[in-house]
């Protein structure tokens, strides 16, 4: 087995929440999400955020608005709709559970 590809795999899985809980604290612009994710050592390239946020706004999880930019074209600001915070408050329910198990079964046992 390839280490890498296992945790390309691992981060892939937990990308959609992680964008999601970005776009939660307010409105955003892609840049920025990417800028985000670098900061948290989870790198993610425009050609793999662009067609997920399209995923996530064709399910009515994610709205947005155009601004003006005095610096090139119009700008797409992204949020997170009512449908959209529901599911966003399951996946950090599921994440959770997933944690707490994760962390239950890799935990060294102190009585071994």
């Amino acid at each position: 087995m390839d280490i890498q590809n296992t945790q390309s795999q691992m981060r892939k899985g937990v990308l959609e929440f992680c964008i999601l809980s970005i776009i939660q604290q307010g409105e955003v612009y892609p840049s920025d999400i990417v800028d985000k994710m670098k900061a948290a050592n989870l790198q993610i390239l425009e050609g793999t955020l662009y067609p997920l946020l399209t995923r996530l706004k064709n399910a009515d999880y994610l709205s947005y608005r155009w601004v003006e930019s005095s610096s090139g074209p119009p700008r797409k600001y992204f949020m997170l709709t009512e449908k959209g915070l529901a599911f966003y408050n399951e996946l950090g329910k599921t994440w959770q559970e997933l944690a707490n198990a994760v962390a239950a079964l890799t935990q060294k046992n102190d009585n071994q």
